[in-house]
């Protein structure tokens, strides 16, 4: 039977650059999930008789959300609800299940690379049919549609077993749970030379792979170990866990220190990466090197054509504006269209569309391509074995040769996290006031040519984006750029961005804070970080 439950609308459900993210205390107030998924149905139009994606990364409250979305997707006219296993489904994997499929949408359940439990984050987003995050016209409506919703409709039904894979009924839906990895391993066993990389590992190479005991566990040791022939245990932390084993499973330098440890000792791997909560995010080192995501998207960029799925070349490259501009370099080098996006992927969907681009990127080290419509920690992982086992050198060879032909992007971010709100939209207002009167200073070595409040016009839909981070840009390349996350789910991160430009002849084996350490002085006096923040330090470097 159901049910209509009249309920009073929460003001607090906007959503940000990847959905709804609260504290899982907020999420399991009576009703709160199921005002802000009822705001979702109520503003699709055409979903009577379609298909959902439902799945998440199975971080604490996952399952009980995916339960409350298959009875009320049944109450709101859904003919199928597609679920993976477990109430698992990886963010690109959810986006090639949408895509294959040919459903109306999907609900994934992740707040991405931030940390999981009963007292910490969870999240909840919708994917248009396209695989891709909903574009703002779609996330403006849900937020205006909870800010008055009254109620919300659900089956009174008993749970659906989604641990074993079948068909099964609530009302006249039908309820299909599928293996969460097969379609995606697939997939990525169509893009990669999976026997080349076969024979790479079969000849000696190492790698090792750390799921932080998230999402991409199971989806890692069946590409990574079973089909490409890794031995067992190059996967670390394969289990997925509900709190990621009590860590923050965002893979930095910080949080993912096990790895870096590993890949700098003497006797470190050939290859080492990790990925975030719900997969979409990568991070990649060689022996002893770290490969910034800058520097990733950059190289992928370069050699693409050595994979299968992009032996003909690309369309062009994209990539978030606070990414360095190390991709448009390789862009221009090969004559291909390249272009500058605020921070969220959804801006790249309309440009994977329309044929633009192929391979997208962000400094937050989430890269991918035209093969889904989120970003993709496992498909970076895969190209970057690919282009190892088809030219044989190291990773500290590929970067070296890169920045010999295309110069060096120095890079680095610093987070404040947590922060005040109040003082971190205060030191952004200040600095919007002090645009017009910075190009023309010099301040240090550094001279000002150029000071905006980024805006975005998109070539596609033709919407325009305001005031999306502050970049002031510098003689020779180097730029600092402010923006406040969209990620977070207490108080506000400020993050800087810090990037310094070395040409192909110039010096390219600083270590990197030497080489950006008059863009941080230059960041914390334009800025006034300390005195506005009370921060003397940031709380993340990546």
């Amino acid at each position: 039977m159901i049910r209509t439950v009249a309920v009073s609308p929460f003001s607090d459900q906007k959503p940000g650059t990847s959905g709804l993210r609260k504290k899982v205390s907020v999420f399991r107030q009576p009703h709160y999930a199921e005002c802000f998924i009822q705001s979702i149905f109520d503003v699709l139009e055409g979903m009577d008789g379609q298909t959902l994606v439902v799945g998440g990364d199975g971080r604490f409250w996952n399952r009980e959300v995916v339960q409350t979305t298959i009875r009320m997707a049944a109450a709101n006219g859904f003919a199928r609800v597609i679920v993976g296993r477990g109430g698992i489904l990886s963010t690109p994997a959810a986006s090639h299940v949408i895509r294959k499929y040919g459903a109306f949408g999907g609900i994934i359940l992740s707040a991405s690379h931030n940390p999981g439990g009963p007292d910490e984050d969870f999240g909840i987003k919708y994917n248009a049919s396209n695989g891709g995050p909903a574009p703002e016209r779609i996330t403006d409506a849900i937020y205006a549609r909870s800010r008055i919703i009254d109620s919300y409709r659900i089956y009174e039904t008993g749970d659906v077993d989604i641990d074993v894979i079948g068909d099964s009924f609530v009302g006249a839906t039908k309820v299909q749970v599928i293996d969460p990895v097969a379609d995606y391993a697939d997939l990525m066993e169509g893009l990669f030379d999976f026997a080349a990389i076969r024979a790479l590992i079969a000849g000696g190479f190492r790698l090792s792979f750390d799921a932080m005991h998230a999402v991409t566990g199971p989806y890692a040791v069946e590409i990574l170990e079973r089909r490409l022939g890794a031995p067992a245990g190059s996967v670390v932390n394969a289990v997925p866990l509900p709190d990621f084993g009590g860590h923050h499973p965002d893979p930095n330098m910080v949080h993912a220190k096990a790895l870096f440890d590993r890949m700098f000792a003497a006797d470190a791997p050939d290859f080492g990466a990790a990925s975030d909560g719900d997969g979409d995010r990568n991070i990649i080192l060689g022996r002893g090197i770290f490969v910034t995501p800058s520097d990733s998207l950059a190289m992928l960029a370069a050699n693409a054509h050595l994979a299968p799925g992009y032996a003909d070349g690309l369309a062009g490259i994209a990539r978030s504006m606070p990414t360095s501009a190390a991709a448009d370099r390789v862009a221009d080098a090969l004559g291909l269209p390249h272009y500058e996006t605020p921070t969220g992927w959804k801006f790249f969907g309309n440009l994977l569309d329309a044929g633009r681009v192929t391979i997208c990127g962000e400094e937050s080290a989430g890269t991918g391509s035209s093969h889904v419509r989120e970003k993709d920690g496992l498909w970076a992982v895969l190209l970057w074995l690919n282009i190892l086992a088809a030219r044989r050198e190291s990773v500290a060879a590929i970067a070296r040769q890169h920045w010999l032909r295309f110069g060096r992007n120095y890079y680095a971010r610093h987070d404040y996290e947590a922060i005040d709100s109040a003082a971190a939209e205060g030191l952004i207002a200040a600095l919007r006031e002090k645009l017009a009167t910075l190009p023309g200073n010099r301040i240090g070595d550094l001279a000002v040519i150029a000071a905006d409040d980024f805006a975005y016009h998109d070539p596609v839909d033709g919407s325009d984006s305001r005031h999306q981070g502050i970049r002031i840009l510098f003689e020779g390349g180097s730029r600092i750029v402010f923006r406040l996350s969209g990620t977070g789910t207490s108080g506000a991160t400020l993050r800087v961005y810090l990037e310094r430009y070395e040409p192909a002849d110039g010096r390219l084996d600083y270590e990197t804070p030497a080489a950006l350490a008059g863009l941080i002085a230059a960041a914390d006096g334009i800025a006034e970080i300390r005195s506005r923040t009370g921060r003397q330090r940031p709380d993340v470097i990546t």
